[in-house]
């Protein structure tokens, strides 16, 4: 499966690209007084936490329909070591897009408004045209994205940030969102009973494993290139999710030199060298028990 596939919904054929290397009423008797029966909590819901807002195309300079965050109502959980954030009910990286469903321009939101007069005319002539000519309709918005759905408009946010020529960083961004959402939707296929060994759950982690290569290649290449803040990350917390990364893929000397790193930093909060300090037992752990 291509890094680009499921694309081909929105009139992009990706495969013409080279992708192999990148870089969601009572009786009338008055009844006697009685104290009220509370009412059970709602549960909340994903839709509870989202509302509709129009944006304009920084390419068509159309304006289009969102659906958008209420970021005043998150309620913010641990992350996972990677630093992949979870909040109660919803799954904000399904939100993190926005896609015009005229012209086809897709961009995480972070770099949606920010694009150059060359940028746009590449969107334009690689992009748009493509998608126009395929006759695409907007469809009206959906009370919450699915995974599938979600993954989908980053892999377009891809496509187009591969056209316009953006940045290394902007792209292994775009990768590692997209391997976050596969492991959530792993995660959603095992609570719905899924099992591990299935084919959607094998299908979703290989597609993780292939993002996360794609993202920790790109951002080992950014940081080495490209000034601090990257993707909005200083150099300690960059340093602390490429050690995660480079774990996760068994590079274990790789994760090792920059946990060495932040131990000795001396810009690293007690947080930094606190995570650092615990991947460091879990790289020893693993190496002892290989040897």
């Amino acid at each position: 499966m291509g890094l680009m596939s499921g694309l081909e919904k929105f009139g992009i054929k990706a495969d013409q690209m080279d992708m192999e290397k990148l870089y969601e009423k009572g009786s009338g008797t008055k009844p006697q007084q009685q104290a009220p029966t509370p009412k059970p909590a709602q549960e909340l819901t994903e839709a509870d936490f989202l509302y509709d807002k129009t944006i304009e195309c920084p390419v068509c300079q159309k304006p289009f329909p969102i659906r958008a965050v209420k970021t005043s109502k998150l309620r913010r959980l641990p992350p996972d070591a990677d630093l992949r954030p979870h909040f109660s009910y919803i799954d904000t990286l399904k939100y993190e897009v926005y896609s015009c469903p005229y012209c086809g321009y897709t961009a995480m939101t972070r770099y949606f408004e920010h694009i150059s007069s060359m940028q746009r005319k590449l969107i334009l002539q690689e992009v748009s045209s493509k998608f126009m000519e395929e006759d695409h309709i907007m469809q009206p918005l959906e009370s919450y994205y699915s995974y599938d759905m979600a993954i989908d408009r980053y892999k377009l946010s891809l496509f187009n940030t591969v056209v316009k020529k953006g940045q290394t960083s902007e792209k292994a961004y775009n990768c590692l969102k997209i391997a976050w959402l596969c492991r959530s939707k792993c995660e959603e296929l095992l609570a719905e009973g899924e099992t591990e060994d299935s084919a959607s759950v094998q299908e979703a982690r290989k597609e993780e494993r292939t993002f996360y290569e794609q993202a920790y290649e790109g951002f080992v290449k950014a940081m080495a290139s490209e000034m601090y803040p990257i993707c909005g990350m200083d150099q300690n917390t960059m340093d602390i999710l490429i050690a995660e990364m480079a774990f996760g893929l068994g590079k274990y000397d790789v994760a090792s030199r920059y946990v060495s790193g932040i131990l000795v930093s001396q810009t690293a909060n007690r947080s930094m060298k606190d995570k650092a300090y615990n991947l460091k037992e879990e790289i020893v752990k693993v190496i002892k028990k290989q040897g």
